[in-house]
């Protein structure tokens, strides 16, 4: 029997016992991984060797995760300060021990939504407590982390899934082929094998000196799998959100555009929130540092918006009856909807007063301070509109939404009532998942109340509403987390093959 001789030397390297990695067969013979890979796959054709294939899972600490192996989790060093103050004996101010725990920026929020979480003691009212009979060193994240940096493996699924939740570690799968002797191999070896002068390949020199004419060429195997190459492309994302401004212009809509980091005034202030509400929030909202406020507000629309705050509007109106601070209102945070761009255009700040009928929508990235799961992301993109006209009602929006949806082939629509501060009435959308079956939420919307309409100078009705461009993906597609299509645990074959029809 004759054979290439890199396949004759992956054979000789091999044992009938105990299975061979390529990586071991690459190190013994000299040869690339890939070529000892397609001389493994070949001489199994011929039935001289078995390849099996076993995935593993490697588990890496990203950096964040090596700096708390090292210096300990957010939440460990906030309790173990919280002792050296006395609160396991006495409430203390949170401000004196998150300042003496050395907790900085993002860490400090880290450490406060995992305190609780952890039993390590309560938070509330300006004051933490530490519970003296919690063990720092129990903390299987903590010991997790520490194991993972000295090289140790940990098996609990439950303490990694929470550790990658967090970003502290992550997860690579790894496909190890493994080569194994068969019967008919060790019958041919103990027959004896000679290395064929075989070449698999045609060089230019061998056609510059006229060599090729006395090698012999290995044999093509026409049916072996090509190199797989795939291409750039527009993400699905991208894909939808272009299918969606297709749609809405040929509803009549005219697009708009503004800034990702915008005042508080654009962003809640004009909306009607007030300035004490939970959503304005560093737990909700992403605030900026530098710069600290905007310039270009309008003095005149300032003051309506807080007349409106503190008094109401017409004669039945009645205000929040809370402070008002414009520092507060020029503050630049993360726009966390991009309702901030229609308060823009609607007082005619961006493009000059309009007159109705208007139709205004956009398709942008908004942020927000979320839980990440299946359906949230620290930032997604919203389906914003609006419609500007003489007595409109709930019956125009819902109408809406139909004709809107149903572009997209999708027609089980249901509504349900729901509060804004903005809006009068409101309510939610939700939509039926194609593959569970479950009603998921898909947006929000209403009609604006007079407090936000009046200090712009809309002296019309105007129904607005915001929609989870990601969340009509679902439904159109039918994937359940919406990490399939977002960041490092997205689904690449989905990414790759789907295609928006436009």
């Amino acid at each position: 029997m004759r054979l290439p001789r890199n396949q004759l030397a992956v054979l000789e390297e091999l044992s009938a016992d105990e299975p061979t990695t390529i990586e071991e067969l690459a190190a013994e013979t000299g040869e690339k991984p890939e070529t000892v890979t397609g001389a493994a796959f070949e001489l199994e054709e011929q039935g001289l060797v078995d390849v099996s294939e076993e995935t593993s899972v490697e588990v890496e600490l990203t950096d964040e995760g090596a700096e708390y192996a090292e210096e300990g989790l957010p939440e460990v060093r906030l309790y173990e300060t919280a002792l050296d103050q006395g609160a396991d004996e006495e409430p203390a101010q949170m401000g004196q021990v998150v300042g003496a725990s050395g907790l900085e920026g993002p860490e400090v929020d880290i450490a406060l939504s995992n305190y609780a979480r952890k039993g390590y003691g309560d938070i509330g009212g300006g004051e933490i407590t530490a519970d003296p009979d919690a063990d720092p060193g129990e903390d299987e994240e903590a010991v997790a982390l520490a194991s993972l940096a000295a090289g140790e493996a940990v098996a609990d699924e439950d303490v990694l899934d929470q550790l990658e939740r967090r970003d502290l570690v992550e997860r690579h799968e790894r496909t190890v082929r493994s080569v194994t002797l068969t019967d008919e191999g060790v019958t041919a070896l103990m027959s004896g094998i000679e290395a064929a002068g075989e070449t698999g390949q045609l060089t230019p020199e061998m056609l510059a000196t006229g060599e090729w004419r006395d090698a012999e060429f290995a044999e093509y195997n026409v049916e072996a799998d090509a190199e797989e190459i795939s291409g750039g492309k527009t993400h699905i994302l991208r894909q939808t959100a272009e299918r969606v401004k297709d749609v809405l212009v040929g509803m009549g809509f005219s697009e708009m555009e503004g800034p990702h980091a915008d005042a508080e005034f654009w962003i809640n202030d004009a909306l009607f929130m007030p300035q004490d509400h939970p959503a304005r929030t560093h737990w909700d909202q992403f605030a900026l540092e530098k710069p600290e406020e905007i310039r270009d507000l309008p003095d005149d629309l300032v003051d309506r918006v807080r007349d409106a705050h503190k008094h109401g509007v017409g004669p039945d109106g009645d205000g929040y009856h809370s402070p008002w601070e414009e520092d507060v209102a020029r503050a630049i945070d993360l726009r966390g909807h991009t309702t901030s761009l229609s308060m823009r255009y609607l007082s005619g700040h961006e493009v000059g007063d309009l007159e109705p009928p208007e139709r205004y929508f956009s398709v942008e990235k908004v942020y927000r301070n979320d839980t990440i799961d299946a359906t949230h992301l620290l930032e997604f993109f919203q389906i914003e509109g609006w419609v500007m006209a003489e007595d409109l009602s709930v019956r125009d929006l819902m109408g809406t939404f139909t004709e809107f949806y149903s572009q997209f082939g999708i027609t089980d629509i249901q509504f349900k009532p729901h509060y804004n501060p903005y809006t009068e009435p409101s309510f939610e959308l939700f939509g039926r998942h194609p593959e569970t079956g479950e009603l998921i939420e898909i947006g929000n919307s209403g009609i604006f109340r007079p407090e936000v309409l009046e200090p712009l100078g809309v002296e019309c009705d105007v129904m607005a509403w915001g929609l989870a461009l990601e969340r009509l993906l679902m439904l159109m597609y039918g994937f359940e987390d919406i990490r399939d299509v977002h960041g490092t645990l997205c689904d690449l074959e989905l990414l790759r093959e789907t295609e928006v029809v436009r």
